[in-house]
């Protein structure tokens, strides 16, 4: 399975510029984070093109950016997942409500996706208990060598222990032992 982190968001540059949190609900993709994504794609499609069938993103816009520019890469199918989504702590943690979401990506399915579909309120514990239920499932799962995941920092983190940059790679066997494992193979500098 490979994980990808989102590209650099309009909260990431204030947040590195600042350490605090710039109010930036559900932020969009920087033209950096844009062209971040777009090396990470021509990385996967150099290294895996032919292996991945299928992208899981997260709903956030930031996500959903990223997956649709490797979608657009690779030619792959788009699934959205609320599981694979990011920690909730900050502002731009606040997602965006299914509705508006479906008309800025009406080819997407967001069927199952609740209206408010973000965690309400700060995460603590519960990111790793999304992460190993998420692994557990992706085990199961005949088609994870196949799959690409969109998510975040705090997901991958809790996911595989890595700390990774915006639109780093890591490969991840879920069958493994959680937490941990994987291995960060492209970290896109731009």
């Amino acid at each position: 399975m490979i994980l990808i982190r989102h590209g650099q968001s309009e909260f990431n540059v204030h947040f590195a510029k600042t350490r605090t949190d710039p109010g930036i609900r559900d932020p969009k993709l920087t033209a950096l984070g844009r062209n971040q994504i777009a090396a990470g794609a021509a990385f996967i499609k150099a290294h895996h093109g032919d292996q991945v069938k299928r992208i899981i993103t997260s709903p956030y816009t930031r996500t959903l950016q990223s997956a649709e520019i490797i979608a657009d890469a690779l030619n792959l199918p788009v699934m959205i997942d609320p599981m694979v989504g990011e920690q909730a702590y900050f502002t731009c943690d606040i997602g965006t409500p299914t509705t508006m979401l479906r008309s800025q990506w009406p080819l997407l399915d967001f069927l199952d996706l609740a209206e408010e579909w973000w965690p309400l309120g700060e995460e603590e514990h519960q990111v790793d208990l999304r992460a190993a239920a998420f692994r557990d499932r992706m085990a199961a799962d005949q088609a994870w060598p196949e799959t690409i995941v969109v998510s975040h920092w705090g997901f991958i983190r809790s996911l595989t222990g890595h700390r990774v940059k915006n639109a780093a790679i890591v490969q991840l066997d879920p069958t493994q032992p959680h937490p941990g494992g994987g291995e960060v193979v492209c970290e896109p500098d731009l």
